[in-house]
C-alpha cells in the first residue's frame, strides 16, 4: 500500500497512528503529496479527484480517501482490533469522537490557509475568528467530557490527539490549554505512546 501524504497534514497523521497501532506501519509506502489548495501536487491530484491528503493506493483495488475511509479500511485488515467496535452505540460514539477531531483539523487548517496563502491585506480577520470559535467550542466539549477518554484507545482517541498536536505544530500562540487542565493531562498520555512520537509533524 502507498499513503498520498504530508508530514504537516495531521489528516495523514492521524492515519499513520492507526496503522501504527494495528501492526501495520511497515507495509506502507509513504508518497509526498505535500502542495497547497492553490497548486496541489501531481501525486494528491492524480490519487484523489480532489487533491486533497490523505489517500491510500491499494494494489487490490482504486485508491481510496479520505483518512476517515482510510482509517476504517486499515481497521478491517486488523482482525480482533479494538480501535474501533465492530457495531452498536460504541462504535457511534468512536466515529462522532473522530468526526469531532476531524472538525477541529478542518477549521485550524482553513485559518491557516486564510494565514499563508493571502496577503495580510486581504485576509479576513472575521472568517479566522468564526473558525478559532470552532475549535474553541470543539476544545471546550472535549474538556467536559474529557474523564469519558478514559484509558482506552480507540480510533477517535488519535483523531483528537493529532488535532491537538497541529494546533500545537501550526498555532504556537494559541493557549489551547489554559483552562482546560483535564484535556491537556490526557494529551500527555497520549504523547507517551509509541505511535504518536513516530508520527510528530514536522
Amino acid at each position: 500500500m502507498k499513503l498520498v501524504w504530508s508530514a504537516a497534514s495531521p489528516f495523514a497523521r492521524k492515519v499513520m497512528i492507526v496503522a501504527h497501532e494495528l501492526g501495520l506501519a511497515d507495509r506502507i509506502e509513504m508518497i509526498d503529496g505535500t502542495g497547497t489548495p492553490i497548486a496541489p501536487a501531481d501525486t494528491a491530484r492524480i490519487n484523489n479527484p480532489l487533491s486533497k491528503l490523505p489517500s491510500l493506493v491499494r494494489e487490490e483495488g482504486p485508491a481510496i480517501y479520505d483518512s476517515a475511509v482510510i482509517c476504517q479500511y486499515l481497521t478491517s485488515l486488523a482482525p480482533g482490533q479494538t480501535l474501533l467496535p465492530e457495531a452498536g452505540e460504541a462504535r457511534w460514539s468512536v466515529l462522532t469522537l473522530e468526526s469531532l477531531a476531524d472538525g477541529i483539523c478542518d477549521a485550524a487548517i482553513l485559518v491557516r490557509y486564510e494565514m499563508a496563502l493571502r496577503d495580510a491585506s486581504t485576509q479576513s480577520q472575521a472568517w479566522m475568528d468564526s473558525q478559532m470559535a470552532k475549535v474553541d467550542g470543539a476544545l471546550d466539549a472535549l474538556e467536559a467530557s474529557a474523564e469519558t477518554l478514559g484509558d482506552t484507545f480507540t480510533l477517535g482517541h488519535a483523531g483528537i490527539g493529532c488535532s491537538l498536536g497541529y494546533l500545537d505544530f501550526r498555532f504556537t500562540d494559541k493557549e489551547w490549554r489554559a483552562g482546560r487542565p483535564a484535556l491537556a493531562a490526557w494529551y500527555e498520555i497520549f504523547l507517551s505512546r509509541p505511535s504518536a512520537a513516530a508520527t510528530a509533524p514536522a
